[in-house]
C-alpha cells in the first residue's frame, strides 16, 4: 500500500481551500494609470511594427510566422480593450464597480448611461482576446521549432 507524501497532502488541501488570489494590481493614484496606459499603447505600437515587418519580409508565407502575426493582431485587440477598461474605471472613473457578494457585482455608470455599464461589462471579457493570442503564439513557435531542425540539417549536408 502506498502512502501519500505530506507535501502532496498539503498541496491537495490548498487546492480545496483557496483564498483570495489578488490577481489584479492597483495603480496607486492617477500617475500609475497614465504609465500603465502608455505601456498598453507602446505594446500596441510594437505589435503593429511586428506585423508590418512580418508582412514586409513575406515571412507570413510560412504557417509559423502567420500564426505569430495572428497572435500580434489579437494582442493589439486585447490592449485596445484594456485601454478602454482602464479609461472607464480608473482614468476617467465613468463607472464604479461594487462587489455585492461572491458571484455578483454592481456596475454603476457615473452618468445615467446604462449602455456604458454594458460596454464595460463586455470589455471585461478580455480573456476572449488574450487567450487566442497566446494559443496562436504557441502554435506559431511550435511550428517554427518543428521547421528549424530541417533547415539546419540541410545546411550541414
Amino acid at each position: 500500500m502506498r502512502t501519500i507524501p505530506p507535501c502532496a497532502l498539503v498541496g491537495g488541501l490548498a487546492l480545496l481551500l483557496p483564498g483570495a488570489a489578488h490577481a489584479t494590481q492597483g495603480h496607486g493614484g492617477i500617475e500609475g494609470v497614465y504609465v500603465h496606459q502608455l505601456a498598453h499603447i507602446f505594446f500596441i505600437f510594437s505589435m503593429g511594427v511586428l506585423i508590418y515587418w512580418l508582412r514586409e519580409r513575406k515571412l507570413t508565407a510560412e504557417a509559423g510566422w502567420r500564426y505569430i502575426q495572428y497572435a500580434a493582431l489579437f494582442l493589439i485587440l486585447w490592449n485596445l480593450d484594456a485601454v478602454l477598461v482602464h479609461a472607464l474605471d480608473e482614468q476617467f472613473e465613468w463607472v464604479r464597480v461594487t462587489r455585492l457578494d461572491l458571484g455578483r457585482i454592481l456596475i454603476l455608470p457615473r452618468k445615467d448611461t446604462p449602455s456604458l455599464s454594458t460596454l464595460y461589462y463586455l470589455a471585461k471579457f478580455d480573456h476572449l482576446l488574450c487567450v487566442p493570442a497566446l494559443v496562436f503564439l504557441y502554435m506559431g513557435l511550435k511550428r517554427l521549432l518543428r521547421v528549424t531542425p530541417q533547415i539546419e540539417g540541410k545546411k550541414a549536408s
